[in-house]
């Protein structure tokens, strides 16, 4: 289903403090916090010329987050980014100087960090990005994770050092529990959603996502015409969207938002036209997008710069999982996990709709850029949905490890 953006700021330039938390500049920042952590690399572009051909568009790119720094997701890149520049900014509260990121292991640095701790909740990938940038620093970390997390996702978290809480009910409930014990216990919340009062670490964590398009842009012969991408609470979406919107201008492409028809609050919340909490009903499959709530930033970024929402289903999702791991003739094998190729589906989606392509301009020149936001981050997940093992591809190893 897709629903035009109508909302009164739709078109206006964004926030100031939300285009400098989301910009060019923020966004070279995180790039260079980020080319000190070990493995970095950026994440490929792959073509699918053959699905490309099959729509009717110029072009389809997927920016491959499967194999981002062992953690096989773009949340490496948020989590961890907000634990460094917290640890950092409290070395130079604590040590009366400037401390740069250069200097993170250093024993001054590491002994600030000891006394910390990193608090979260989590779907499964932000606490894995929690826990390693905790671990890269030598801060402690404490992981919430809800009802709906598997197995597997927990035991990937705890072998990067965290200590894991269990909390009955949703995500949204952790997330409230999360921020209830890190108050009483005075640590620190590094969360990927806001609230009224709590929105500037949520801002690193977002910030931390810009690397990524900032990659992609740099790395493509053009700009895409349009982006679309899952959503969640809505960080990841709004980064992007709010990167584009700032570092191309007039130029920035058409941006569609896409949630699970299960767990569609960013749906929601533009169809109301301010945020809408959801009551839970049956889980989506896309587990990393089972979320009740949007994101503050996220909905004030999205209402701006989106130009629609779509909801996909939950047979789209698992179709759009198999279409990468069975690609048309020449295209290259994807892993997409439950959630990563859900941007990829509501591409196609739109693509087979002639009344919301035409609403779009999506026609045989348009350069249509995707994310595949994660991989096989649970492979027992992914070979029970897709009645198959997960199947190795290069460069692939090391995130399902």
């Amino acid at each position: 289903m897709f629903l035009a953006n109508t909302h009164p700021d739709h078109g206006h330039a964004l926030d100031p403090a939300d285009a400098a938390a989301l910009g060019p500049e923020a966004a070279a920042e995180a790039l260079r916090l980020l080319a000190h952590r070990p493995g970095y690399a950026p994440t490929p572009l792959r073509r699918l010329t053959g699905l490309a051909r099959a729509t009717g568009v110029a072009a389809i790119t997927v920016k491959d987050e499967s194999g981002r720094l062992g953690l096989g997701s773009f949340k490496a890149l948020g989590g961890a980014h907000a634990v460094v520049r917290l640890v950092l900014e409290e070395a130079s509260r604590r040590l009366g100087r400037a401390v740069a990121v250069e200097e993170i292991g250093s024993p001054e640095v590491r002994a600030v960090a000891a006394g910390l701790t990193f608090a979260c909740a989590t779907d499964g990938n932000h606490g894995r990005s929690v826990a390693q940038g905790a671990g890269l620093v030598g801060a402690r970390s404490v992981v919430f994770v809800h009802a709906g997390v598997s197995e597997g996702r927990i035991a990937a978290i705890a072998a990067l050092g965290a200590e894991m809480v269990r909390v009955a009910g949703s995500y949204d409930e952790s997330v409230a529990e999360a921020a209830r014990v890190a108050a009483w216990e005075g640590w620190t919340l590094v969360s990927d959603t806001s609230w009224p009062g709590y929105e500037r670490i949520p801002g690193l964590v977002m910030q931390g996502y810009t690397a990524l398009v900032a990659e992609a842009l740099d790395a493509l012969e053009a700009p895409p015409t349009h982006v679309f991408v899952q959503c969640g609470v809505g960080g990841i979406a709004a980064a992007v969207a709010g990167h584009m919107a700032t570092a191309l201008g007039a130029a920035r492409p058409a941006f569609v938002v896409v949630d699970p028809a299960r767990a569609p609050c960013m749906f929601e919340t533009a169809r109301a036209g301010r945020p809408v909490k959801l009551e839970p009903g049956e889980p989506t499959i896309m587990a990393m997008l089972d979320c009740f709530e949007p994101s503050l930033i996220a909905w004030r970024v999205l209402s701006r710069v989106a130009e629609g929402f779509v909801t996909v289903e939950e047979d789209e999702a698992i179709a759009v999982m198999r279409r990468l791991a069975h690609p048309e003739p020449g295209d290259p094998v994807i892993v997409a996990g439950e959630s990563g190729g859900v941007g990829l589906a509501g591409f196609l989606q739109t693509a087979g709709d002639p009344a919301t392509r035409a609403a779009l301009g999506i026609d045989a020149g348009s350069r249509i850029l995707v994310i595949n936001t994660e991989g096989a981050t649970d492979p027992a997940r992914w070979a029970a949905l897709m009645g198959e093992p997960v199947p190795v591809v290069a460069g692939d190893r090391e995130a399902r490890a």
